[in-house]
């Protein structure tokens, strides 16, 4: 049975590419993001608060390192391969090592939806994956010079609205912990899938906007906007397994590695490489690697991480 949660999603891409007149107002988005972000937040935060953070560390610092090696592993096969000129190189680079908080939302729900458990700590994990692939993306546009703005580039990093609202729910989850987060819970646990079913709807409608500068930009990008994930979610399970997390932990360390960012990143690169062309970035992240893994990819990543623990025992 399909998630009606990807139905939602279809039925904004639907409406988009039929130019229906269907629109979130952008008050209601603005709200949908919060709660959301601030759900994810607040959930890792719980699970922080039963668990040291020195044991956490050895799986912080191999998450970012991956978060380094797919942004420059991309790099080259854009800039000689795909023929794109650097900035756009180094942009797409940026978005592709970096993640998408939405399509980690929707593997927590699939995987809930099942009833797989998993790391709670994987939000933790997913913020640190924010922030490696954009500054690999601005040293390889143009190199660290005396022109580079790092105050302003570290303002839009760390204090962008993203950012902020994860780490606010991790700091929230961790002080108050499960007992204290019991009152809110009605909005931020039980209403979480109603919530994401209205996040998705309104990300079809974006995609559906961007599939029209992903048809002028040719054969290319689409292409590496389905081969890119699905290289990087076999990095990311890899070294899910290598750290030791459960299946379904695995399967959400692949997830992250095989999204895109669509926020924090596209933010960054604005303000820091303004010559490279945001629509590109945008329509292979937006257009074509998030809805490929909402509806396709998810499962499939699920599937190679009990594929790699069931072969890792024999």
């Amino acid at each position: 049975m399909v998630d009606p949660i990807i139905l939602f999603f279809i039925l904004g891409a639907l409406a988009g590419l039929l130019r229906s007149e269907l629109r979130l107002p952008a008050a209601i988005y603005e709200f949908v993001t919060i709660v959301l972000l601030l759900a994810i937040g607040l959930k890792g935060g719980v699970e922080l608060a039963k668990q040291p953070f020195g044991e956490l560390l050895p799986q912080i610092l191999a998450v970012v390192a991956m978060g380094f090696f797919l942004s420059l592993l991309a790099f080259p096969v854009l800039r000689y391969l795909g023929r794109f000129k650097r900035a756009d190189a180094a942009s797409i680079a940026a978005h592709y090592g970096s993640v998408s908080v939405g399509t980690f939302a929707v593997a927590i729900a699939y995987l809930g939806t099942r009833q797989v458990v998993f790391e709670e700590h994987m939000p933790l994990l997913l913020v640190m994956l924010e922030v490696p692939a954009i500054i690999v993306g601005i040293v390889l546009a143009r190199g660290v010079s005396k022109e580079t703005r790092w105050k302003t580039v570290a303002h839009e990093v760390f204090l962008g609205k993203g950012i902020v609202l994860l780490l606010g729910g991790l700091f929230i989850g961790w002080i108050a912990g499960p007992d204290g987060l019991s009152s809110i819970e009605p909005l931020f646990v039980d209403m979480f899938k109603g919530i994401l079913a209205l996040f998705l709807l309104e990300m079809g409608l974006l995609t559906a906007t961007q599939l029209g500068g992903l048809r002028k930009y040719g054969v290319f990008l689409a292409a590496f906007a389905i081969i890119m994930p699905l290289f990087s979610a076999v990095i990311g399970a890899g070294l899910g397994w290598a750290l030791g997390l459960s299946v379904g932990g695995t399967a959400i360390l692949a997830t992250l590695a095989a999204s895109a960012s669509y926020i924090a990143a596209p933010a960054a690169m604005r303000i820091s490489v303004p010559e490279a062309n945001p629509t590109l970035s945008l329509a292979a992240s937006l257009g074509i690697t998030f809805p490929f893994n909402v509806v396709v990819g998810i499962p499939l990543y699920h599937a190679l991480s009990i594929w790699i623990h069931t072969f890792a025992r024999g």
